[in-house]
């Protein structure tokens, strides 16, 4: 299975003859899991239309950064943290110009300039254009960056010259892509996840529960797994398929997840709680279903779920514990208090009252906190932040 497994790929279409690959390119990312959006400047649409690229990505093709529709809702903003990643294919030494001095004249720079995502270039122009001196000024810039440079290859061109300057095949673009979201951080590690809520029985139909998805977990499990890392998913009631190459666990109370999370977490070397456990459940459970009566209440004695953070927190031999704290007010200062008194080794704080980044969202917005200090994570797409979670926790190990 293609590590581009939906993982969502913006494509930026730059003026030039390549561009007439991007619609096989578009195929091809699609062929491997991915989900494709394409950005086009002024210039690509005198080379392929828009239309095109419309009909094989399966989304509306944005091209203008004065659309009325997508700034209502401020697009480039909204696209530039949708991608996992952003690939500039071709990528005209005119735009590597205005990408290199930081211009935002277009849709496509703007969002260069605002996307948290990683950003591959595929470079395609006449082999006198890429060796001239101010290309390869720029080219220095960027890789001094952290640009990802894809090419450029070498051979005929539409000119009728030869040297380098061609842009990858669509094949080996894909091929490039899918090695950049698989890292050895976590090779021969053991990693065990929670996520998603847990049920607590009423009767037989009916439970206490909350609005968890089980999105964030999920994708630190996925990208614990592209991480190298042997990963345990232990997850309450969701609607998400396991991730590839992950190890599910279905449970479905907060007493079923600490069965399993003391099970496993033995033998891991990072434990991260991510799941949103309910905290109390009912004191018993009816055997039959509850039948409405004529009083206007009911009363539910509820009793304390186990703590299974800081139970795997005081094992003797506890993995790198890491907690969740889902706040809806004084989200640092409820956090700080929660890593001191479950004893973990460092505690990921979000507001779930947050506008785009609260329960069921695909984006999210954190702060880490351990004893070194705090780090501040901007939003993006819960997949990104994922990596960049756990890149940062395997730099712990």
């Amino acid at each position: 299975m293609s590590t581009l497994q939906n993982k969502r790929i913006l494509l930026g279409v730059t003026g030039g003859i390549a561009a007439y690959k991007t619609a096989e390119l578009v195929r091809e990312l699609r062929r491997t899991g991915a989900s494709v959006r394409v950005v086009m400047t002024m210039a690509a649409c005198e080379f392929i239309t828009p239309l095109t690229l419309q009909a094989l990505s399966g989304n509306p093709v944005h091209t203008s950064l004065l659309d009325p529709e997508a700034e209502a809702a401020m697009g480039h903003i909204e696209l530039a943290r949708w991608a996992d990643l952003t690939l500039i294919a071709p990528a005209s030494a005119d735009f590597l110009a205005r990408l290199s001095g930081g211009m935002g004249d277009d849709l496509l720079s703007t969002i260069c300039l605002a996307t948290r995502s990683p950003i591959a270039i595929a470079p395609a122009m006449n082999q006198a254009m890429w060796d001239a001196p101010s290309t390869v000024a720029n080219m220095t810039r960027l890789r001094q960056r952290d640009f990802i440079v894809l090419g450029p290859g070498s051979g005929e061109q539409a000119c009728g010259e030869f040297g380098p300057g061609r842009m990858l095949e669509p094949v080996e673009l894909a091929g490039h892509l899918e090695l950049l979201f698989s890292t050895e951080a976590l090779t021969g590690k053991t990693v065990v996840i929670t996520a998603g809520p847990t049920r607590e029985a009423i009767d037989p139909v009916r439970y206490l529960s909350n609005y968890s998805s089980g999105k964030m977990g999920y994708a630190l499990a996925a990208a614990a797994a592209e991480a190298g890392a042997r990963t345990i998913l232990i997850s309450g009631p969701c609607q998400l398929a396991a991730p590839e190459r992950v190890e599910l666990v279905n449970v479905v109370s907060a007493d079923d997840m600490l069965q399993a999370c003391l099970e496993f977490s033995p033998k891991a070397d990072l434990f991260i709680g991510a799941a949103a456990v309910a905290d109390f459940r009912p004191a018993t459970v009816a055997e039959q279903k509850l039948k409405k009566s004529d009083a206007d209440t009911m009363t539910l004695e509820l009793v304390k779920n186990p703590d299974i953070i800081a139970a795997v927190a005081a094992q003797g031999q506890a993995p790198f514990t890491v907690a969740f704290a889902a706040e809806s007010e004084q989200v640092l200062d409820y956090a700080r208090a929660k890593l001191a008194r479950k004893k973990v080794d460092c505690i990921i704080a979000n507001d779930i009252s947050a506008p785009g980044i609260g329960f069921n969202s695909d984006d999210n917005a954190v702060t880490l906190i351990d004893r070194r200090g705090e780090t501040r994570f901007e939003q993006q797409s819960k997949a990104q932040l994922a990596r960049e979670l756990i890149s940062r926790l395997a730099e712990r190990l």
